[in-house]
């Protein structure tokens, strides 16, 4: 349903590299660069950062991405990366329970106030 999302970056050039750290545990790796947009996908961009003046974010908006990790274990990895490279903890990576199924998340907030989750879903059985 969903093609891209892209959210505001102040400094893009440390964002991107932030952000090739923090996505790589997900499978997604940088495939664009331009002067204000970076992107970010499997086979074609579907996460960007675009350059913007205007953030860093009120943490308080609501609004965040959630994009799908593999396992358990690219959501640490995921988590531990985002800590690394400077971004804070929303949620620690922990099992959350969701409308349908319990999942197992992290949730971190980047230097902008972008809220971005990764999050993996049990596997119905065989």
């Amino acid at each position: 349903m969903i093609d891209h999302v892209s959210i505001p970056v102040h400094d893009l050039a440390r964002s991107t590299a932030l952000y090739a750290r923090v996505l790589a545990p997900l499978g997604l790796t940088q495939l664009v660069a331009r002067e204000t947009t970076t992107g970010f996908g499997k086979t074609y961009p579907e996460f960007w950062l675009n350059a913007r003046a205007e953030v860093p974010i009120d943490p308080n908006t609501g609004a965040h991405v959630c994009l799908r990790a593999p396992d358990e274990a690219a959501v640490r990895v995921f988590f531990a990366e985002a800590l690394a490279q400077g971004c804070q903890s929303d949620r620690d990576p922990a099992p959350y329970p969701g409308e349908r199924t319990t999942y197992f998340a992290a949730f971190i907030r980047d230097p902008d106030g972008n809220k971005i989750e990764a999050a993996t879903f049990p596997r119905p059985p065989t």
